[in-house]
């Protein structure tokens, strides 16, 4: 019953977070003209000259759904379990794409963030970490130490998911009406979208969660 419990829940997170996914590629297509007054873009009117900004906003937005898309399909358990080469392959697409493209055109983006000095400090943090978590499941992976890859990997991916809580928890202000003025609302976001995340993550490693996508391939 506890496996098949652990199964649906499985299923169900892949769906929705597969479904998110979707959603957040809908949101990037506006961009894909490069017009300066889109959405978004519109409270960014007062930096969209500087091109360090400007560059590397288009950079993330286009890449997050790679990053998103390759590590959801890093839990999935039949792939691990069947697929090891696909699943290592659909790993280093997000490790490089993680590291190489998506953090670091977001550490540029965290500096001008909307919200001020307190918003700015928490995307700062949040790129950092998510360029360790990412860093340290790659070694670990290349160590051998699969339970600790899954781990960190998982850490790593539930702050690539900030992308999304912090949409989600935009919308929940608007459906429960959150009456707070637009600064204090964003900052609040900021910290929002990936912390919780964290600590999501924390409690599926103590009840085992990736000893249970690794099965026979699980270590210390």
């Amino acid at each position: 019953m506890k496996s098949i419990l652990r199964s649906v829940l499985s299923f169900g997170g892949f769906i929705a977070l597969l479904y998110a996914s979707y959603l957040l590629i809908l949101l990037s297509l506006p961009y894909i003209h490069f017009e300066r007054d889109v959405e978004f873009l519109e409270t960014k009117q007062l930096i969209y000259h500087i091109k360090s900004w400007r560059y590397s906003f288009y950079i993330h937005i286009f890449s997050s759904p790679i990053v998103i898309l390759s590590g959801l399909f890093q839990f999935n358990r039949w792939l691990i379990r069947n697929k090891p080469k696909l699943h290592r392959v659909l790993g280093y697409i997000y490790i490089i794409s993680a590291l190489l493209i998506a953090a670091p055109s977001a550490l540029i983006m965290a500096f001008y963030a909307n919200g001020g000095f307190v918003a700015q400090v928490s995307f700062v943090a949040l790129t950092i970490c998510w360029m360790i978590c990412t860093w340290i499941a790659y070694k670990k992976a290349r160590k051998g130490n699969y339970t600790s890859h899954v781990n960190w990997m998982l850490r790593s991916y539930a702050l690539t998911l900030s992308a999304v809580t912090l949409r989600f928890y935009a919308y929940l202000f608007d459906v429960f009406n959150v009456n707070l003025p637009p600064r204090e609302t964003y900052i609040l976001l900021s910290y929002l979208s990936w912390i919780p995340n964290l600590v999501i993550v924390q409690a599926m490693i103590y009840f085992n969660y990736p000893r249970y996508l690794l099965g026979n391939r699980a270590s210390n």
